[in-house]
């Protein structure tokens, strides 16, 4: 794995991928205080504009530990975000990582998800040198494990009551995507 000394912008016919800003916090606040955004999330709706500063603060000592590779989705035209992608929890030996992405409500169903992930993917299993990225689904949230699906990640298992969110147990589906199986993904 080459873990880069500077987070790569990343750029699709319609988003640009980049590094979180401080400025980022109220858009990043509006985004996971929506309950229909955070309903399948591993942790409930933010409250207090406080989360999102700890967020960011989060995503800067991550960076600095090269322990998770945050991007920020942009809109190209209109400069308004519209999600986040991350790639985190490395295990160098391994050349392995695992995926997580939100979308703010708004941008659903355009397309943007599985724009933003073909270009981390592509990069991933490029310049990062990944072998293998591994992503953690709720089983109900049908709209990922469809976006996953269309990538080329294989649902390898389920996890019973493996997160406790506002209360309530939820499985995990995991899903794996292998750089071999990644180019021919492309061509489905």
């Amino acid at each position: 794995m080459n873990l880069p000394d500077r987070l790569p912008e990343l750029s699709t016919p319609r988003l640009t991928l980049r590094a979180c800003l401080p400025g980022d916090a109220p858009a990043l606040l509006a985004m996971f205080s929506d309950a229909e955004v955070m309903r399948y999330w591993s942790t409930p709706p933010w409250a207090r504009a406080e989360e999102a500063e700890a967020f960011l603060a989060r995503s800067r000592a991550q960076w600095e530990a090269r322990s998770a590779l945050r991007w920020v989705l942009d809109e190209r035209e209109g400069d308004r975000m519209v999600g986040t992608v991350t790639l985190f929890a490395f295990q160098a030996t391994c050349d392995r990582g695992e995926l997580g992405f939100a979308l703010r409500r708004a941008s659903w169903g355009r397309g943007y998800a599985s724009e933003a992930l073909t270009a981390v993917l592509g990069w991933g299993f490029g310049p990062l040198g990944l072998r293998r990225v591994e992503a953690d689904v709720d089983p109900r949230n049908a709209a990922s494990l469809r976006t996953l699906a269309r990538l080329g990640f294989v649902r390898e298992g389920q996890l019973r009551e493996r997160w406790v969110v506002a209360g309530l147990l939820c499985d995990s589906v995991l899903l794996g995507l292998l750089r071999r199986d990644w180019p021919a993904a492309l061509g489905r």
